[in-house]
């Protein structure tokens, strides 16, 4: 790699703020905030509005959509326009 270029990969602290859920991982993202890690050590801490704690995806409440419910109503309401 070409020094002076990219970016410093150190460990960084991301917080999900709805869920008051926290990990550590590497990352170049950067932060004027910091945490005490349960290790001891301070880290810079990114606060996101989601992860996988909080997606309704990964907890399973997502809401499944009545897709043929719409398809229908699609077909009916613009069946007059294919009549002509």
């Amino acid at each position: 790699m070409k020094s002076g270029i990219h970016p410093s990969y150190r460990p960084v602290v991301f917080r999900d703020r709805a869920a008051g859920f926290a990990f550590l991982t590497r990352s170049t993202a950067t932060s004027e905030q910091t945490v005490d890690w349960d290790d001891g050590h301070t880290y810079p801490v990114v606060d996101v509005e989601i992860s996988s704690v909080s997606h309704p995806f990964y907890t399973g409440r997502t809401k499944v959509l009545d897709t043929a419910g719409r398809v229908e109503r699609f077909e009916r309401r613009y069946a007059r326009h294919q009549e002509r």
